[in-house]
């Protein structure tokens, strides 16, 4: 018992060294577990560093040219999201500068709005705003429709305090019911915090995916299967063992190294505590790798195997439930959505990570990821015959 042990474990070395070997002289390892995470990272975090955009892009149609139109748009312009870059003379020049994208909407104030005030004639204002990019837009309208409903209960106090009403009357007339919003866990509404814990993981995941059938596909398109289970004393388990070591520490390294830069460095919310973290971490890295190798046992392609990785992992995006909630699709995606690693990596994240409840609420989902790390040994026999007798088609 002693001796086999002893043989395994130097055939685990010997196919361990091996594998390192290959992936010095080879550079796509490097690139697509290395460098593309770490740009990857970078990248997205250094897109969304402000939080939310600012200064997008609005026109403003002033067809009264009053003090009180110049004051509404001064209080536009001092939104933070949103700049005046323009003035148009009419709404067809506004909607063509809309549609050429140069601005994401604009406000339009007619002609003896300032006088109709005065008046008591009730005068409409109008704005219009554009969801050809979902974010602008909603952004966009959210500032415009707020210097609205401003301007409105300025001219409505104003009105008030004139006719002889006390201001806290005023006040109670024009806003009867007050809110107060409570915005859970990212009261900042960051988008960094929001997409780049769900992107960048993503992005990580697919590499893997990719980087595991690449590694195991080489062996057949160079001939190298023989050599692979000859090093393992033919065992397919040490095999594989040997080979996806190396690659599971540099992503494990990758994984810890871009969680210490975001929840140490740069400080996103993590209640939950850097055990959870950790673990999750894990989790996925072994979650990617045996879908990975899951993929090529089932379809002993390289071309196939990673074609399938690359539209699983594209298709995660959709079914992470980030943009879209996954209580919304139909039932019958809803239950698509359990075959998703990264799904499962986010409810973890958002249930355990983000909100600090206990680990035991996400269980399934800790749950699926253990079961997409042991995926492979449902193809193990199929993948051992496949490196012993299976020929390289291109």
């Amino acid at each position: 018992m002693t001796n086999t042990c002893v043989s395994l474990l130097r055939n685990l070395l010997a196919t361990t060294r091996r594998e390192c070997g290959l992936i010095s002289h080879n550079a796509m390892y490097l690139v697509c577990l290395v460098i593309f995470p770490v740009v990857v990272t970078v990248f997205f975090t250094t897109l969304m560093g402000e939080g939310q955009p600012a200064d997008m892009p609005i026109g403003i149609v002033d067809l009264d040219r009053s003090a009180t139109s110049r004051n509404i748009c001064r209080r536009l312009d001092a939104f933070q999201t949103s700049h005046i870059v323009a003035y148009y003379g009419s709404v067809e020049d506004a909607r063509k500068a809309v549609q050429r994208g140069e601005i994401y909407g604009f406000f339009y104030i007619p002609e003896g709005m300032a006088s109709n005030v005065l008046a008591s004639r009730q005068p409409r204002v109008s704005f219009y705003y554009t969801l050809s990019t979902m974010t602008a837009g909603a952004l966009v309208f959210r500032d415009m429709k707020t210097i609205s409903l401003l301007s409105s209960a300025a001219v409505g106090q104003a009105t008030m305090l004139a006719k002889g009403a006390s201001e806290s009357q005023a006040l109670t007339f024009l806003q009867p019911i007050t809110v107060d919003l409570h915005q859970i866990s990212n009261p900042y509404t960051n988008y960094n915090i929001y997409l780049s814990t769900m992107l960048i993981p993503g992005v990580m995941m697919l590499f893997m995916f990719l980087v595991t059938a690449y590694s195991v596909g080489t062996e057949l398109k160079f001939n190298r299967s023989h050599d692979w289970l000859k090093t393992a004393g033919d065992n397919i388990v040490v095999a594989v063992a040997g080979k996806m070591l190396p690659q599971t520490l540099t992503s494990l390294t990758i994984m810890y190294s871009y969680m210490i830069y975001v929840y140490g460095y740069l400080h996103f919310p993590c209640p939950g505590g850097w055990g959870v973290l950790l673990l999750t971490g894990l989790l996925m890295v072994l979650a990617a790798e045996g879908f990975g190798l899951f993929a090529f046992g089932i379809m002993p392609s390289m071309r196939m195997s990673m074609s399938v990785c690359s539209l699983w992992a594209v298709l995660s995006f959709s079914m992470v439930g980030t943009a879209f909630p996954i209580m919304a699709m139909d039932s019958a995606l809803q239950a698509l959505s359990w075959l998703f690693p990264l799904r499962h990596y986010f409810v973890i994240y958002q249930t355990s990570i983000f909100n600090d409840y206990p680990i035991v609420d996400a269980w399934w989902h800790v749950v699926a990821l253990v079961a997409f790390a042991a995926l492979p040994i449902l193809i193990l026999p199929k993948l051992h015959n496949a490196m012993r007798n299976y020929e390289y088609i291109p």
